[in-house]
């Protein structure tokens, strides 16, 4: 089990509107595991940056009847709200084209932020939020606080950068991670050529891990914890969209931690968070909880 200080989670980055084939859908994925947390009961506080148009009070108003508190969005006077292109391939699986520069490139440490920030007990982070300096200063300013932190590598070329990406890890406690990330990291060091759990083990070494997870799309998870390896095989489920399906992972999976749930329980239930949410439109769809059970009675 890992243990935090107290049940306060923030959630920091970027938020959005994914532009999919069939319209727009409200995205960004610290924004998607907030509101999924929130969904699962946890005190969560969301912070980015919308710019003063259209879309960013569209994406206000989304956030409010999500359920989110606004105290924590900032606005941005000269930088849009952020859009992302989406398009789907034949088997539905998701790759972006990432405007920039955007309103969240330019997020502030406000003495709100900073003080949530000391309070929180979780701090969730993402490596695409980064990718200027403005809003990474802030990032790492909230990461100098005394609590658990947890990385979402988010590689979306081309703001995968090296050096960004691996100051991100250094600040970490745990890292989510997928298994295409997994090996892009890898070649950084030479080490691709390696089986996936020695590059895990070499991973945690490495960036001082105490946790490590890896999504495999639909075969499902690998979870590293304390030198030991827990495996799943996932869940057969039919895809609408992938959007958004590893957000939901990472939320099921940290809302298991703060129910002290044992690692093989926290990733199936995870597993299964995912995979309900491929099976709907868009990053945070309407679900019941009961709906992620009914699938964990499902057989690979």
């Amino acid at each position: 089990m890992i243990r935090v200080k107290n049940q306060k989670v923030l959630c920091l980055g970027e938020v959005l509107w994914d532009m999919l084939p069939s319209g727009p859908v409200a995205g960004g994925a610290p924004m998607n595991v907030a509101i999924h947390l929130k969904k699962f009961g946890l005190d969560v506080s969301m912070a980015s940056k919308v710019g003063e148009d259209q879309s960013g009070k569209a994406l206000v108003d989304f956030i409010e009847q999500a359920g989110l508190g606004l105290e924590l969005i900032q606005h941005d006077a000269v930088l849009p709200t952020s859009k992302v292109l989406v398009h789907l391939d034949q088997n539905n699986n998701a790759t972006y084209e990432i405007c920039h520069p955007v309103a969240w490139d330019n997020i502030q440490l406000t003495n709100q932020l900073k003080a949530i920030g000391v309070e929180a007990g979780l701090i969730i982070f993402g490596t695409l939020a980064s990718r200027d300096a403005e809003t990474r200063k802030t990032v790492l300013d909230l990461l100098e606080n005394n609590c658990l932190k947890l990385v979402d590598i988010n590689l979306r070329q081309p703001y995968d950068q090296k050096d960004v990406v691996e100051t991100m890890l250094h600040k970490a406690d745990i890292a989510k991670l997928n298994d295409e990330e997994l090996v892009v990291i890898s070649q950084w060091h030479n080490k691709h050529k390696h089986d996936e759990k020695s590059i895990i083990s070499w991973l945690a070494e490495t960036y001082q891990l105490e946790t490590i997870v890896v999504t495999r799309g639909d075969k499902g998870a690998i979870a590293y914890h304390q030198n030991k390896f827990y495996d799943h095989p996932g869940y057969v489920v039919s895809a609408v969209d992938t959007v958004g399906s590893g957000d939901a992972f990472l939320a099921g999976f940290v809302a298991s931690l703060f129910e002290d749930k044992p690692i093989p329980d926290a990733l199936a239930f995870a597993c299964a968070t995912g995979a309900l949410v491929a099976t709907k439109r868009g990053g945070t769809p309407l679900y019941e909880t009961s709906e992620i059970y009914d699938i964990m009675q499902c057989k690979k």
